[in-house]
């Protein structure tokens, strides 16, 4: 009796306790986690490209997963200037032109998570992991609210969940 009760308390805890590190995508109304984005590299760099609503040129900005679980931004990618984009650097920051546009580089900026509302007409947000492209559009209703955040899931989650990286 006791060997199947430490055996039940071992396979529960082996399918239970979160130790996969992901990202989740959930959707910011309701809090459903819609998928998810398993993280193999450290640090877990990952980018959102999407086309501005304004001036309708592609915006890039790269982000890490640090070891606090905060998603750290360190570069900002565009292609013109216009309503929404920097036009200098922050301290510590360097801005960089180049033929593809204008960097923001060096950039250390912090944030627990991530909301973003999906664009319905231009933006058609992407995420970059991998080496993969994954629209957002695929999982969730363009116009949407969009939840960000690292995460860690247990064994009996990432068999039940929607890894968009295997799709």
């Amino acid at each position: 009796m006791f060997q199947t009760i430490v055996a039940l308390v071992l396979i529960s805890v082996v399918f239970l306790y979160p130790f996969f590190p992901v990202m989740a995508v959930e959707n910011g109304e309701s809090g459903k986690v819609l998928a998810y984005l398993p993280f193999e590299d450290d640090p877990s760099n990952f980018d959102i490209r999407y086309t501005h609503s304004v001036h309708k040129t592609p915006v890039q900005e790269s982000y890490y997963i640090a070891q606090s679980g905060e998603i750290v931004q360190y570069e900002l990618a565009y292609e013109t200037f216009g309503v929404g984009m920097p036009s200098d650097a922050g301290e510590g920051e360097r801005f960089v032109q180049d033929e593809d546009g204008y960097k923001i580089k060096d950039m250390n900026r912090q944030f627990p998570f991530i909301d973003l509302r999906t664009g319905k007409v231009v933006a058609d947000h992407i995420l970059l992991v991998q080496g993969k492209e994954i629209e957002l559009s695929t999982f969730i209703k363009p116009g949407s609210w969009v939840h960000l955040e690292s995460a860690s899931i247990s064994l009996w989650q990432w068999m039940k969940g929607v890894n968009v990286l295997e799709q």
